[in-house]
């Protein structure tokens, strides 16, 4: 029997370590976790963090040490622990790993070294541990293992750190969801002003959600694109905004957002939302239309994970809202709760079926867990009833019973798309592929169609990629469309910069850069975002519309990819270089939006962007928080882990006219449409007191 075969015995029979020569079995998998790392499986920092638990502990049994290391690459792959049970019934998709089974050389997957291993066996062995508490369910703290780095609680093992996080979240929630407010007597009159009645019109579920958001210090609107979350929170603003003003005591609002690119949206979409209000100067003008980044609003502290404002320096606000929550990772989520005032609202908006965080956990997700279904009890669905003055027999509700379910009172799902019609065929490719309906799908996008289109790439139809890229198609733009902006709107040379013809330029260059963009699900490889960065620049290049010979070109797209707050640029900003005059002759400056809602932009010198990146191509996940004209989504020629409904629906939602799928070979779509993310966590248990 070879050391591999002995190991992959040894993890399905024993618990403990074996007395004949357990070194030799833990420097195997060590040797096997090397494997592991070496074919991009595990990243370096699993395998050292199951070396560092043998320094502690030596006589450490492999099948903790493996729990471990596979724990740890569970954080890499966004998921807040490693669940036992989840992992032994199907190890290969549960840990996002290849699907070919035993490949060449000695690298075995985890599905050949787990076979036949029972949670039993493996819970006993981390158990019996100095390195890992186990939380037994009502047990009490023992302050005696607080220190010990991991955490073992309903089958589930956490590094500590995640489990603090998700106990924190748990806990500041359950205390707000407990403390309902106040609901003031002329509430029904003044949500009617805001939401004038239309007998022919369905169920306003924006004024349902206004209503349970003033109830509580805790509500969540989640929705999908066009179903006027934006809308609803200016409307929900001016609602809470003017008592306090008729008092003379404005209520301190802040507004916020995960990314820059997010919060600059928010902001635009916000001003026009607010001055549109019906609601007097005085209301208006006490409703914020600037939003922030939750790390400038939190006030980070460069190179560290911690924050000026926490539990013990609280943010001076009475209301804050963050949009684009599906974003927001466990520690973050952690991190703002702690920070909030106990008598301040929390306003979360998203799309629950957006990708979650690149960081570990889903939160949104995991709290709009029923917003489908609703859930409300009898007396929250009777008090709705009579303030929408409609019955709630939409298709899908369910009914709760009362104390049973806090959340699902303080939740609300906006259904109904004002941006995509009934005849559109992005909306509904969207629906098709969020309920996982992929003959349908492929159906859809092989019919004619005005909005949708699908470009197969079979040998000569890799030209039409390359006439994509530039041209787009029909009436949708692709790349070239900006470039001849660039070069058709040029002011004359002896402008000066000061000259508002600049701006004006660079404005309506960056708007055309907006028209069009290649999303991808990969960041390596071909159809990948180095690899289509390098094929759209070639294929310009040949056009002769950029000049690529060199780094910095006029017309290079770039993406920031850290926060500069010197230069008050954030992760996700994207800017285009543009030949502007100089002291000494025209000189490169790459021009970005202003994030403050003035519409104007700001230049700043290519010497000066020390993290940034060519973003023709750009990720889905970089996406999230965008929206275009025209959006390409190109995937990849292989079946990949990341490929999930959950991507496939943002990338199509980034599309406000025009969507194409790009595929270089089949059956990839129809996959990615059947497999849905799962983000392990215990959130939902520990808010309902079953952890």
């Amino acid at each position: 029997m070879s050391t591999l075969e002995h190991l992959a015995q040894r993890l399905r029979d024993e618990a403990g370590p074996s007395p004949a020569n357990p070194l030799l079995e833990r420097e195997a998998l060590l040797v096997q976790l090397d494997l592991w790392v070496r074919r991009g499986w595990l990243r370096a920092l699993d395998r050292a963090f199951a070396a560092f638990l043998l320094e502690q502990e030596p006589d450490a049994s492999p099948l903790l040490l493996l729990a471990a290391a596979l724990a740890s690459h569970q954080l890499g792959q966004g998921h807040v622990c490693l669940d036992l049970a989840a992992t032994l019934e199907e190890p290969d998709f549960a840990l996002s790993l290849p699907p070919e089974g035993e490949l060449a050389g000695e690298a075995r997957l985890p599905s050949q070294l787990l076979a036949d291993l029972d949670v039993a066996r493996w819970q006993q062995a981390l158990i019996g541990s100095a390195l890992v508490e186990h939380r037994a369910p009502g047990a009490a703290n023992d302050p005696a293992q607080a220190a010990r780095p991991l955490l073992l609680a309903g089958g589930r093992l956490y590094l500590r750190r995640y489990w603090n996080y998700e106990q924190s979240v748990a806990r500041i929630l359950r205390q707000r969801l407990a403390q309902p407010l106040t609901v003031p007597a002329d509430l029904p009159a003044r949500l009617d002003a805001l939401f004038p009645r239309d007998d022919a019109a369905r169920l306003d579920w924006q004024k349902l959600a206004c209503a349970l958001a003033a109830r509580g210090s805790f509500s969540l609107i989640t929705g999908g694109p066009g179903t006027g979350k934006t809308t609803t929170v200016v409307r929900l603003l001016a609602l809470l905004q003017a008592p306090a003003v008729a008092a003379g005591q404005a209520l301190r609002i802040r507004l916020a957002a995960p990314t820059g690119k997010a919060a600059a949206r928010l902001t635009e979409s916000i001003g026009a939302q607010v001055a549109g209000l019906t609601v007097s100067s005085d209301v208006r003008e006490a409703i914020p239309t600037e939003v922030v980044t939750l790390h400038r609003l939190l006030g980070s502290r460069p190179d560290t994970r911690h924050f000026r404002h926490h539990a013990g320096h609280p943010l001076a606000l009475d209301v804050l809202v963050v949009d684009e929550a599906s974003m927001i990772d466990l520690e973050m989520m952690a991190r703002l709760l702690e920070a909030l005032p106990a008598h301040a609202r929390l306003i979360l908006l998203g799309d629950k079926d957006q990708l979650a965080s690149v960081e570990a956990g889903a939160v949104l997700g995991d709290l709009c867990r029923d917003a489908e279904a609703g859930f409300y009890d009898p007396a929250t669905r009777a008090w709705l009833e009579q303030l929408g003055g409609q019955p709630l027999d939409e298709p899908g509700l369910l009914p709760g019973s009362a104390g049973t379910r806090p959340l699902a009172q303080q939740t609300v799902m906006l259904r109904h798309s004002r941006r995509f019609g009934a005849d559109s065929g992005i909306g509904r490719l969207a629906r098709l592929v969020n309920q996982q309906q992929a003959g349908e799908a492929r159906a859809l996008l092989s019919a004619p169609s005005n909005d949708v289109f699908n470009l197969r790439l079979r040998g000569e139809q890799d030209r039409h990629l390359a006439r994509l890229l530039s041209d787009g198609r029909d009436t949708a733009p692709g790349y070239r469309h900006y470039l001849m902006v660039l070069q058709g709107g040029r002011p004359l040379d002896m402008t000066p910069l000061e000259a508002p013809d600049w701006q004006d330029w660079a404005k309506n260059v960056l708007a055309a850069f907006d028209g069009f963009r290649l999303l991808c699900a990969l960041r390596k490889g071909d159809w990948g975002v180095a690899g289509l960065n390098m094929r759209v620049e070639a294929e310009l290049q040949r056009q002769g519309l950029i000049d690529a010979s060199h780094e910095w070109y006029e017309g290079r797209p770039v993406l920031i990819t850290r926060n500069d707050y010197g230069l008050g640029l954030m992760n996700g900003d994207i800017g285009i270089a543009l030949l502007l005059p100089g002291d000494n002759g025209p000189l490169l400056r790459v021009a970005f939006p202003r994030n403050d809602g003035s519409g104007q932009v700001r230049f700043v010198l290519p010497s000066r962007l020390t993290a940034v990146e060519t973003v023709f191509a750009m990720t889905v996940h970089k996406s999230q928080g965008s929206e275009f004209t025209h959006t390409a989504l190109v995937l990849p020629d292989t079946l990949n882990p990341v490929l999930t409904k959950e991507l496939l629906y943002t990338a199509i939602t980034r599309a406000r006219d025009y969507f194409t799928l790009v595929e270089p070979r089949g059956g990839v779509f129809e996959a990615a449409v059947q497999r849905k993310v799962k983000r392990l966590s215990g959130l939902m248990l520990e808010l309902q007191g079953q952890g």
